[in-house]
């Protein structure tokens, strides 16, 4: 298992980018075969959770740059009859995240970030706060449950509510060479409820069960 990422003395602007740079570099060391498994892994990790929970909605998104891969988990959610819904970027307020109804045959269709996203349909969005949980991507994660993205804020600002309403629960998905002890954190970040890895789940004082 990769060593802990260490912080060295530099400024928090820096100390992040540090982060970034060095976490996603081992994210792409992964062999295919690591990959692959990493990904079972994590899936039934998962799943034991969401029998936990009980989610009937699950926001959940498309593997990008080394992620953990998602495909075995949507396909698993699909076999227990449980919407996913994928996120694309806000039309209107930029920084902003909608989630749309995500099945087999959805039309997909690049953002300015080269990420493919659903196509825009008002029959297939459906509000943040209806969503039971948003399995969130991530770069980095500490062991107080603090979550470092690529830095747009996206995830942040959409799920900035969580705490007080209960919903959607935000669940981490990482690979295990993703953890750091100690994120640099700034006051608009997110914390999660929970943070699922192919070895182990975390869960934190934060956390809510979904409502209705």
């Amino acid at each position: 298992m990769a060593q802990p990422f260490e912080l060295t003395q530099f400024s928090l602007a820096q100390d992040r980018s540090a982060i970034r740079n060095q976490i996603r570099e081992r994210r792409r060391q992964l062999s295919p075969q690591q990959q692959t498994q990493a990904a079972a892994a994590a899936m039934a990790q998962m799943l034991t959770q969401l029998r936990e929970l009980q989610p009937t909605k699950v926001g959940l998104y498309l593997t990008n740059d080394s992620e953990l891969d998602t495909q075995p988990l949507f396909q698993a959610l699909w076999r227990l009859n449980i919407d996913t819904y994928l996120p694309r970027l806000h039309p209107f307020n930029r920084g902003q995240l909608i989630f749309m109804h995500y099945r087999q045959g959805t039309r997909m269709l690049p953002n300015r970030y080269g990420i493919d996203e659903p196509k825009l349909d008002i029959r297939n969005l459906l509000p943040t706060e209806q969503l039971d949980l948003v399995i969130t991507p991530l770069v980095a994660f500490d062991e107080q449950g603090n979550r470092m993205g690529m830095g747009g804020g996206f995830y942040d600002r959409t799920l900035a509510h969580w705490q007080a309403t209960g919903k959607p629960l935000p669940i981490g998905y990482a690979h295990d060479c993703q953890a750091v002890p100690s994120l640099p954190c700034e006051h608009w970040d997110v914390p999660l409820a929970m943070i699922v890895t192919p070895s182990r789940v975390l869960r934190f004082a934060s956390e809510t069960r979904p409502q209705g």
